[in-house]
């Protein structure tokens, strides 16, 4: 059976309208566009591009909060040293594995999460979806020192809950080794944003039409069949605002890892050394260059989704 998808629909333009040329209704309709979200988009880009400018000029400085008299102008010399620093490498390592774990399993947890939302009676539909969406209500400060009280060894639960499971017991110390600690910090980050990627998913299921999956059904295809070959194509837009927005949240990881560990044992991650750089050791130059590079990563991996699933979120329509 081959993938099933809606074929591209032909955009038709008016007798009188040349081609090539833009009618008078879409031009107005995309003047109306920008009048409405102009306003707002230029507050975003005054908000963002603001301070992004200011932390590559400073990146280009030897700059000591402590010592402002003494800041000179280095240029690339603070990316140098970053880059050549094995604890960057080793933020930005920490960083992946905790992206790439986490994304990989809330986007299961999410699409069986948003199937159930789906397929849930319209009696229940709405306490379902307010139950899944709790986790998210709630602030990452609070989920972070949940978790953290959960595992730890005075305060916590897990210990004598899971004590019969090999390798646990009442003295295991949760946050005493890069191992174990990154484990924690991943089912804390799980927790909290599996409900963010199950609502956007659940939005992708809405948009895929119903005709699709009764002629797969009429042509005897399995569930199994119909979701990879129906469900899945026609939610691939979907699935790529999912694992961008929840892959460069994750990136960013810092509360979790600030109240859980503080960065030891090896979990800082490179937000959290552009912090400990800006903050602790208020070395704005180096914490300045730690900040741009993690910007830098954000585009390439934004860049990656958008071209790797192919995907022009402007052309798709949810029309059934």
């Amino acid at each position: 059976m081959s993938t099933t998808t809606l074929p591209p629909t032909e955009k038709t333009q008016p007798v009188s309208t040349p081609q090539g040329t833009i009618s008078d209704r879409s031009r107005a309709e995309r003047k109306l566009g920008w009048l409405l979200a102009g306003p707002a988009f230029l507050v975003m880009l005054l908000v963002t591009a603001y301070p992004i400018l200011q932390a590559v000029w400073y990146s280009l400085f030897s700059y000591r909060l402590t010592d402002p008299s003494n800041r000179s102008f280095d240029g690339l010399s603070n990316y140098a040293v970053i880059l050549s620093d094995p604890l960057w490498w080793q933020a930005l390592l920490v960083t992946v594995v905790i992206t790439v774990v986490t994304v990989a399993v809330e986007l299961v947890l999410g699409f069986a999460l948003a199937l159930v939302m789906a397929k849930a009676l319209s009696s229940i539909r709405p306490v379902v979806r307010a139950a899944i969406l709790i986790p998210y209500a709630v602030i990452t400060v609070v989920s972070a020192f949940a978790w953290a009280f959960a595992f730890q060894i005075e305060t916590g639960f897990v210990n004598s809950w899971f004590g019969w499971l090999p390798g646990i017991s009442a003295e295991t110390d949760w946050f005493g080794g890069q191992a174990t600690s990154l484990l924690v910090i991943c089912l804390a980050e799980i927790w909290k944003t599996t409900p963010f990627i199950s609502l956007l998913l659940l939005a992708g299921l809405a948009q895929v039409p119903e005709v699709l999956q009764e002629a797969a059904k009429v042509d005897g295809a399995t569930w199994w069949q119909r979701m990879w070959r129906v469900t899945i194509p026609n939610m691939k837009a979907a699935i790529m605002v999912a694992l961008l927005f929840r892959t460069l949240d994750a990136f960013r990881i810092f509360d979790s890892i600030f109240i859980m560990t503080a960065g030891a044992n090896g979990t800082e991650s490179v937000s959290f050394l552009a912090y400990r750089q800006t903050i602790a050791r208020v070395e704005i130059g180096l914490g300045s260059a730690v900040s741009v590079l993690l910007f830098l990563s954000v585009v390439i991996i934004a860049f990656g989704f958008i071209k790797g699933f192919r995907v022009d979120l402007s052309q798709t329509r949810g029309d059934k």
